[in-house]
């Protein structure tokens, strides 16, 4: 089943990048083990300040300012994995992860299947994406299916403050190499952030919306700009049931699957390009596991198949809007 999300009793608010940070510092005092590796992470506190004071607080031996050298700084993590430590590894974002693509596929995501379980590889990678900053082609995209495509590495996207921190700390926690993608878009996003120490799953999906007319399925801050479409949508008298896909490896079935036998419809958005894409993969899942019960063909909206632009109403065209996910739903539902 789906995770529902469900504010305990005492709350607090907080910044999608504060709630990470939270779980950074506090798994880095629960274990001696886990310590930081990335460019800019330490004295300037991250590219995204998501590690701003942990340089004080643990010194430079385990906040470690790494040079401009991913597949050196993933290799490094790999390595100290191996041997026992519990690497959190931040690059600047994930295009620049396309320069360790070789360490993580072929070491990181294959070496404890080689070593047949005897030598494992405990470590996390954040990776921000995602587009709307001007940031350009080289450092704009969402890349979540290069990744969600090889066995072996586990690949999660939270949307959430809440599921920040709570998947982070999983994330932290698991013996296999963990793809942490945050959307840039979200750095900023407030949300409540359960008091005290508390771990989210990994590889759940989580019913953010509950519907009867249609079923749609978000990848990352997608899954946001869902949830506020099938809010307006209700004006419409169409009645959407939002799941945020959490994981994009493994991918939940179940609840997506009893979702749209529930509605007979389905629609799957991601920032990322569609040809190929995540989207691709929920498309097809629904069409072999649902095809008796769908009523209208899965529908699927994407990035623009181009380089990211640079010039900004060019970016802004280029990345599904919640206006995109209402014309498709109406689409979809026949309106």
């Amino acid at each position: 089943m789906a995770t529902r999300t469900q504010a305990p009793a005492a709350t607090d608010e907080k910044l999608y990048r504060v709630a990470l940070r939270e779980a950074l510092n506090e798994e880095m005092e629960r274990d001696d083990s886990v310590y930081l590796i990335g460019e800019d992470i330490g004295k300037f506190g991250g590219a995204y300040r998501v590690t701003e004071g942990l340089l004080d607080r643990f010194g430079a031996q385990r906040v470690v300012d790494a040079p401009i050298a991913e597949e050196v700084i993933v290799g490094c993590a790999i390595g100290s994995a191996m041997l026992g430590l519990r690497p959190v590894v931040e690059l600047m974002t994930i295009n620049f992860s396309l320069v360790a693509y070789d360490q993580i596929v072929n070491n990181a995501a294959k070496i404890r299947y080689m070593f047949g379980g005897e030598a494992k590889v405990p470590m996390v990678i954040r990776m921000p994406g995602g587009a709307g900053h001007q940031l350009s082609a080289q450092h704009s995209h969402s890349l979540e299916v290069i990744y969600g495509l090889i066995p072996g590495l586990l690949v999660v996207a939270p949307t959430t403050p809440e599921d920040a921190k709570g998947m982070l700390k999983s994330a932290i926690r698991s013996d296999n190499p963990v793809m942490f993608l945050e959307s840039m878009s979200l750095y900023n996003v407030r949300g409540i952030v359960p008091p005290g120490d508390y771990t989210t799953p990994l590889g759940k999906a989580a019913l953010r919306r509950s519907g009867s007319d249609v079923t749609i399925v978000g990848v990352s801050r997608m899954a946001v700009l869902a949830h506020e479409a099938a809010k307006q949508l209700e004006e419409e008298d169409v009645d959407a049931e939002v799941i945020d896909l959490r994981s994009i490896r493994p991918i939940d079935w179940e609840p997506i699957v009893e979702s749209v036998r529930k509605t007979g419809r389905c629609v799957v958005v991601e920032e990322g390009w569609s040809t190929y894409g995540v989207t691709a993969e929920i498309a097809a899942g629904v069409s072999e596991r649902c095809f008796d019960y769908l009523d209208a063909p899965v529908r699927r909206l994407g990035g623009a198949q181009v380089p990211m632009p640079y010039s900004l109403p060019l970016e802004k065209a280029s990345i599904p809007t919640s206006e995109n996910i209402k014309q498709l739903v109406r689409a979809v539902v026949g309106k």
